[in-house]
């Protein structure tokens, strides 16, 4: 059973990234992040064992080298608001919405 909500090709994409351990550490968890979900600086934060480091987990969403690939657009305020977006908050809501769609849409074979 192929669910369309549930598959993203980009999920085992191979990427090489660099950056400090902190960096792959937030950046192995965007991956993580179900296609067409957010979740939180704060939740991220806490995902990576760095409850405290809330800042630096979006400063780090904020150096992701390889967008779309590294969903870093499914990061959102605790509030639900969305910030943050190199691409332009636009662009940021079109793809939450476009994931979003695609999850409501979910065919099974």
């Amino acid at each position: 059973m192929l669910e369309i909500g549930k598959f993203n090709p980009t999920d085992t994409l191979p990427v090489k990234t660099g950056g400090t351990p902190f960096q792959g550490a937030v950046w192995r968890a965007l991956r993580d992040i179900p296609c067409g979900t957010t979740v939180s600086y704060m939740n991220l934060a806490k995902q990576i064992g760095r409850p405290a480091a809330v800042r630096a987990v979006g400063s780090a969403n904020a150096s992701n080298p390889v967008g779309i690939v590294i969903p870093c657009h499914r990061v959102i305020e605790s509030d639900g608001s969305l910030t943050g977006y190199g691409g332009g908050v636009e662009r940021k809501l079109w793809l939450l919405n476009h994931e979003a769609d695609l999850r409501r849409l979910a065919v099974t074979y």
